[in-house]
């Protein structure tokens, strides 16, 4: 299923401007916009992240700042595309209507390249903070347990332009005498499973270790949230981190993880002791027999006072995923989680709603960027400008996504991200296309 299909909006704001309602002092820049998209991103919040920022331009330009910005995303909607041709798509439709003040053509590469530089990256990371926030709302199907908000935590990679600069800032994957081809960037992000929506994002380089960047997503974090994560992400430091935010959480753990068992469920669940690495093995049993006898049910306040701020209960989740040809050879998957109140099966199957995390990176890396394709900036500023254009491109598109389903009422899931982006990259080229 498309956008097209199913949105009960218009999908775009088309309002052919005339000279006796624009005036005589309306520049073509004025108008730029990116159609539907601009409802998500308006030029109010624009110009105010820009003044924050301090990148305001100080005199008249042929590129103002609020442009540059709809131009780093555009370019995130057409990569196969130059800079000349991406920004005479943006403002091709506008000359053609001929309504506006003074001269206007579209820069040269160079000059426009010059203009990303002086914008940054910073804007484009705030807006991003600003307006990146959940999109699913009561009713959005697919995007709920329990009323927790389903969110998954994940990292990819995206390869970068190979420079020094890039090479020096990012560092690139290494196995032994041999270099990758290109240096790399990591990203690591917080987003909606139901939407696959990201609401928050840490970028660094190749050489910086996901749990790392993870941590500093905390602040995205919120009380009505089921927070899902693979093995990779845990660590009692980070878990306690998570929890101190007041979100559920549902992560799996290695096999090394030792988990006392305590009362066992009648689901064939069972509560269990994760420990602060720094408490040592005698200290460890203490205090799961100190659990024992605190608990005759499932989270008894007494029970946690026992553990203080060394341990802390948890529930486990053990279950075996078949293995596809059917030989018996299935892998053992242990999830523990905060939530006491769902049943084990409904809580498996939440786990592997992480994978449309993996799902959100494809979109942007296979379809919105295209495959295999390098980003296209020559230094880390630039480079961090342009993950940022994407990450909010994304975001825009899956918004605008969410609202046509829940118009349909229908699951997010069931519409199509590479139609949907082919209607929006359409639209935007065609005949005046203004905010609404």
């Amino acid at each position: 299923m498309c956008l097209g299909r199913v949105v009960g909006f218009p999908l775009d704001y088309r309002v052919m401007p005339t000279k006796a309602s624009e005036g005589p002092g309306v520049r073509l820049t004025d108008r730029i916009s990116l159609g539907v998209m601009a409802q998500v991103l308006d030029r109010d919040l624009i110009e105010d992240v820009l003044t924050e920022t301090g990148r305001r331009e100080k005199r008249s330009r042929l590129l103002p700042a609020h442009v540059v910005v709809r131009f780093c995303q555009a370019m995130c909607l057409f990569y196969d595309d130059d800079y000349e041709e991406v920004m005479e798509k943006l403002a091709a439709s506008l000359k053609d209507a001929n309504s506006w003040s003074g001269s206007w053509h579209v820069p040269s590469a160079s000059a426009i390249a010059q203009a990303r530089r002086r914008l940054g990256h910073e804007p484009l990371r705030e807006l991003f903070d600003r307006r990146a926030v959940p999109v699913a709302d009561s009713g959005t199907r697919g995007a709920w347990l329990a009323g927790r908000r389903l969110m998954a935590v994940d990292g990819f990679l995206l390869d970068v332009a190979d420079t020094p600069e890039n090479s020096e800032e990012f560092g690139r994957p290494t196995s032994g005498e041999k270099s990758g081809a290109f240096p790399q960037a990591r990203i690591v992000a917080l987003g909606e499973c139901g939407t696959h929506a990201i609401i928050a994002a840490e970028i660094e380089g190749w050489h910086d270790a996901e749990q790392t960047l993870a941590r500093r997503l905390i602040s995205g974090v919120e009380e009505d949230m089921l927070v899902i994560a693979d093995r990779n992400f845990y660590g009692f430091d980070h878990w306690r981190a998570y929890r101190e935010q007041g979100a559920d959480l549902l992560w799996r753990v290695k096999a090394n993880l030792r988990l006392p068992v305590l009362p066992v469920l009648s689901d064939g669940s069972y509560l269990s002791v994760v420990f602060d690495p720094a408490v040592r093995r005698a200290r460890r049993q203490q205090l799961v027999n100190s659990a024992r006898e605190a608990i005759d049910t499932p989270l008894r306040e007494t029970a946690h006072r026992a553990l203080g701020e060394s341990a802390e209960i948890v529930r486990v989740v053990e279950y075996e995923v078949p293995d596809r040809h059917g030989n018996g050879s299935g892998e053992l998957i242990c999830v523990i989680s905060s939530i006491h109140d769902v049943s084990a099966s409904d809580l498996a199957a939440a786990y592997h709603e992480r994978w449309e995390a993996e799902n959100a990176f494809n979109e942007i890396k296979t379809h919105q960027r295209g495959p295999a394709r390098v980003l296209r900036s020559k230094s880390p500023d630039m480079v961090r400008q342009e993950i940022w254009a994407l990450l909010l491109t994304h975001y825009s598109i899956r918004h605008l996504m969410c609202q046509a389903a829940d118009e349909a009422d229908v699951d997010p899931d069931r519409l199509s991200f590479t139609r949907s982006l082919r209607i929006i990259r359409r639209r935007l080229t065609e005949p005046a296309d203004f905010p609404p």
